[in-house]
């Protein structure tokens, strides 16, 4: 309807009067209505679109992954719009291969480390050994402290000595620990018996009360014996072995540093260009560096050695002491000096079947 009326307006002719002025005819008035009525019905269907659209937007949301950015002006090609979602994922691409880039350079950086760790560590046990090798075979020269290196051997003499102490001492605790319970069962028996033969009451109760007092002073020996054995083992085991621990390190210094000292020896007899001293400059440093790691050593082996020394005759002057008086006084049947022994060293006795579990330990 609307096409045919603005194809009659158009088409539709003009009158002018003399004056040059438009006449005014009826068709004007009907133009003029069909206009209005045209704009009236354009402005409520775009009134309507525009309001469906704008609930639509409302409901679903733009949706910024397809959003575009357009570069250049109007009408321009369609080479200029960049979808923002490449744009997202170009900026996701380069952060993860930061991160990727990052972590690769960490692991290759640890890698390199252990690399230079294992290279020295190959380069001085092949020299450690090349000059443990001339040693050996009488073709290299050694550091030798002949005082130190005595007192090394006795300290090692000493503690072969002291485990066949302690080895004997814990055969003698086992085999009196079954002297004393087979002596506990003997009087039980004879205690028993005691009760069931009249005729030979008063014997077996002379025998029952004997025994009993032998394991009772026998376990009072025990105590002083496994006191003994305790002391002598921590002095063996601890004191000592911390000692010759300190030894094996300056040792091990000892070959380390006539091993970068014969190599410089070596190199000082060589040419002296300049790759040359170069060379013998860096060993040089480190003939330095192992130098003083030996004296270091050797100065921590010379303490040791001797606080070794003081602490061995304190713990062997009370433990021999003890151990003679607890066994004079076991086998002369005093009972009293046997006690007072303990007591002089502070020895406390464990009651009769404190080594067992109790009730709740064993649920």
């Amino acid at each position: 309807m609307t096409d045919s009326i603005m194809s009659k307006a158009a088409t539709m002719e003009i009158p002018i009067n003399s004056n040059g002025d438009t006449g005014t005819l009826a068709e004007d008035d009907s133009l003029e209505q069909a206009a209005k009525l045209q704009w009236s019905l354009d402005e409520k269907v775009g009134s309507s679109r525009g309001t469906r659209d704008l609930q639509q937007v409302m409901v679903s949301g733009p949706n910024l992954n397809e959003t575009s950015i357009v570069s250049g002006g109007y009408g321009g090609t369609a080479e200029g719009i960049i979808p923002t979602s490449s744009i997202k994922g170009s900026n996701m691409h380069h952060s993860s291969s930061s991160s990727s880039m990052t972590a690769e350079e960490v692991t290759r950086g640890v890698a390199v480390e252990k690399l230079e760790t294992m290279k020295k560590w190959g380069f001085n046990t092949y020299k450690c050994t090349k000059q443990m090798i001339s040693e050996r075979f009488g073709r290299g020269s050694r550091t030798v402290d002949l005082e130190l290196e005595a007192q090394i051997e006795v300290l090692r003499d000493t503690k072969k000595k002291y485990e066949s102490v302690l080895r004997l001492a814990r055969a003698l605790t086992n085999h009196f620990y079954n002297m004393v319970q087979t002596q506990h069962a003997l009087g039980d028996t004879f205690a028993d018996l005691s009760q069931k033969s009249p005729e030979l009451r008063d014997e077996f109760g002379y025998n029952a009360e004997t025994q009993k007092l032998l394991c009772k002073n026998g376990e009072t020996l025990l105590g002083a014996i496994n006191f003994f054995v305790s002391s002598i083992n921590t002095l063996v085991k601890k004191t000592m072995e911390d000692t010759l621990m300190t030894i094996k390190m300056y040792e091990n210094a000892r070959l380390e540093f006539d091993a970068y000292r014969s190599d410089l020896e070596e190199l000082s007899l060589g040419p002296r260009d300049a790759v040359a001293m170069a060379r013998i400059d860096a060993a040089q440093q480190q003939y330095q560096v192992q130098k003083d790691k030996y004296e270091r050593l050797r100065s921590d082996v010379i303490i040791k050695l001797k606080f070794l020394e003081e602490n061995k005759v304190k713990v062997m002057h009370k433990q021999l002491l003890l151990f003679h008086n607890a066994i004079s006084a076991y086998f002369a049947g005093n009972q009293q000096q046997l006690e007072q022994t303990l007591k002089q060293f502070n020895i406390k006795l464990r009651p009769p079947g404190a080594d067992k579990p109790s009730w709740l330990e064993e649920q």
